[in-house]
Parts: C-alpha cells; structure tokens; sequence
C-alpha cells in the first residue's frame, strides 16, 4: 500500500513538473455554452449551431447554444465576459458587439481587456446592391448618377448604427458623395422597399442579397471583399471598380472571458480551423452566405483592431458617438 502511494504521489509530481495544469486536461467537464447575442433563425444563430456540432463531436461534451438577445448583443457579450473563465462559457461576436456598440457608448465590458477572440468561423460581404430599374450597372455609373443629383438620392438605413447603414457612410466618404439615409428597425424591410422601388440604394449582407439577385429583383454593383465571391462571381470588388482598399465584412467568432487559458483557446481554435476546411461545413456555411475562415486567435485579434478603428471612424462620420 505505501508503494503504490508513493508511486501516485510521483505521477502527480511528474504531472505538475511537465506543467500540466489540472483545469486544462480535462476540459470540457460538462457541455459548454455559445451564447448568440441575437434571437434565434438569423445568420449568427444558425453559424453558432453549425460549428457547435463538429466541437461536440471532437472535445466529447455537448456545445449548446444560448440565444440571449437585448442591447443590440451587449447584454450576452457582458455576460460571457464575467463569466468564469473555465471556457465552458463563449460568445459567438460579430463586428456589432465588439467593435461598434463600445465606440458608440459606454458599455461595462471592453472588448480587448475582458475577452480573448479565438476563432472566426466564417465571414459575410457586404454588396451595394439598387432597385432593378435604376439606370445604372456599374459603381462607377452610380458615381456618375448621384453627383448629378447632390442629396436628392435616398439609401436604405436599417438600424442606425447597424454594419449596413456604417458600411454606405464609409462608401459615400470615399466616392464625396450626399445621399439621404432612410432609417429602419431591421429584418427584411430595407431590402423589400429596395425590391418594391420605394428606395434606390441599400448595402445589403451577401446572404440576403444573392437569392433575390438571381431572380431580377435587385442589381449587384459591388462586393465589399478583398477579393471575388464564388456565389456572384460576376460581381466585382470595390477595389476593382475604383476604390483600393476599400474592404468591409462581418464576421461571426467564437470569443471567451479573457483569463481562459491560451492553451484550451488554441485547442478550440484548432478545431475550428479543421472545421473551416471540411468541403460539406464550408457547403452549409454557403447557405448563409458565409464563407469559412478558422483562422488563429493571434490573427482574430488583428481583425478586431482593424475594426475597431474603421468602425470608430464610420460612427465619428455619422455623430454617434454619446457625449
């Protein structure tokens, strides 16, 4: 018996001299949640459901989603923040919560203090898309058109603040252009006002955009990626219809309190990775008009500064700033 003690007693020493930590060996140790700051049904939802059940099957324990929407996402992403940092809690972000809501008001988390990105699952264009009878079929025509007519055209605006209506003020900086916005509550009535000719202009995700495209409803004048989409490869970038460096995506990633353990992030983010190139994952991603991404938390991390800093100059543009 005091063998067989002393023989335990040295594996545990040898355990604690490789710097083996007890919390990391054994996580997960019951399922892990992934908050979606957003009701149920929507991109971030159903991108959160797709990735949970390659980690399910790889770490052993269930993924659960969590939906808890309120404060445009704010009120789940503080609840993960000071969750403990066990890693059974994560955020699925986008750009809204992290980049934009704590540029336009005070907000009591901090994006970069109180969270560690680990992955992005994947990533949504933006395009500029016009109602059907516009006389334009180029950005470069749509230049043209609107300093003909300084103020007089109208884009579509849902949510003040949202990621489109910042997307078009940035847009409209770059070309010195005057349009008028015309606010909405969001959900699928900016497009369908666009559709019914009651609005001309709208910047709409890749997702909403392709399905009505493809059936004449609406015209596509350019993409908001570095690079071409395989879903509309016809449809130029930004880049390539005059404006360099003009490059806007959401994004949706899985995000944690920021004292997990760099060692179960880089796990995780492992896995997301494998996931991002698995052909049927990247199919469904497609549904949603996301293409995959899994890239490192070091690399997340250069995105969100990125967005931080664009954002923070749309939302300077536009006087949303709380004083």
């Amino acid at each position: 018996m005091q063998t067989q003690r002393v023989f335990l007693a040295s594996l545990v020493v040898i355990a604690l001299d490789a710097g083996m930590p007890a919390s990391s060996q054994v996580w997960p140790q019951k399922p892990v949640r992934i908050v979606v700051p957003f009701a149920p049904g929507g991109n971030t939802d159903g991108i959160a459901r797709l990735i949970a059940q390659p980690l399910g099957e790889t770490f052993g324990q269930q993924f659960v989603v969590e939906n808890r929407p309120g404060a445009a996402g704010a009120t789940a992403t503080e609840a993960v923040a000071r969750a403990p940092a066990d890693g059974q809690t994560l955020l699925m972000g986008t750009p809204s919560q992290i980049a934009i809501i704590p540029a336009m008001t005070k907000t009591s988390y901090d994006p970069v203090k109180d969270l560690v990105p680990i992955s992005v699952v994947g990533t949504n264009p933006y395009v500029l898309v016009v109602h059907i009878g516009m006389p334009v079929h180029t950005l470069a025509e749509l230049v043209d058109y609107a300093r003909q007519r300084p103020e007089k055209l109208a884009y579509a605006a849902p949510v003040s603040g949202g990621l489109s209506h910042l997307s078009m003020l940035l847009f409209l900086k770059r070309a010195g252009l005057e349009m008028t916005p015309v606010s909405y509550k969001g959900g699928a009535a900016p497009l369908a006002d666009v559709i019914a000719g009651h609005v001309p202009i709208y910047f709409a995700t890749l997702s909403e955009a392709v399905s009505q495209a493809k059936s004449g409803a609406i015209r596509l004048l350019a993409v908001s990626s570095k690079n071409r989409v395989s879903q509309i490869p016809d449809v130029p970038t930004f880049a390539e219809s005059g404006f360099p460096g003009f490059k806007v995506l959401t994004w949706n990633g899985l995000m944690a309190p920021a004292a997990v353990s760099k060692e179960t992030i880089d796990r995780i983010a492992k896995e997301v990775s494998r996931a991002a190139r698995d052909a049927k994952f990247g199919e469904r991603l497609a549904a949603f008009g996301v293409d995959p991404l899994g890239n490192t938390s070091e690399e997340f991390a250069a995105m969100i500064a990125a967005d931080i800093a664009m954002w923070g100059e749309a939302i300077k543009i536009a006087g949303l700033q709380e004083k």
